[in-house]
């Protein structure tokens, strides 16, 4: 097996692993945003989003093309949005089986308590 494929894997996905990294490419999927009104999104400071942006950029996720005195910021490659709309499926297909579990044992406590 490739190590290095794997590595990079797993290193990738350690850099989504953070919900305000995710939100940052949530909001990125409508087009290039700046800091401020990615801050102003999220509402957290300034400061705690340029840090998660650094990370993302470091991995490559994002990129930021200066603008003036402003940097925007967008993701290197649209295919992070499939991979998004991925691991909301799969996030739906869990709660959905979630739910029929706790329907099914409602319907048996139900059962047990009219015997």
């Amino acid at each position: 097996m490739d190590l290095k494929l794997q590595q990079f894997k797993a290193d990738f996905f350690k850099t989504l692993s953070h919900p305000l990294r995710i939100r940052i490419l949530e909001l990125l999927r409508d087009g290039d945003k700046f800091v401020n009104e990615l801050q102003a999104e999220l509402g957290v400071d300034s400061s705690v989003v340029s840090q998660q942006l650094a990370l993302l950029r470091n991995k490559n996720v994002v990129i930021g093309k200066k603008d003036g005195t402003k940097v925007t910021y967008s993701v290197t490659d649209p295919l992070i949005f499939e991979l998004l709309d991925v691991a909301r499926r799969i996030f739906n297909n869990h709660l959905t089986d979630t739910i029929t579990m706790l329907e099914q044992i409602g319907k048996e406590n139900s059962f047990n308590e009219d015997s």
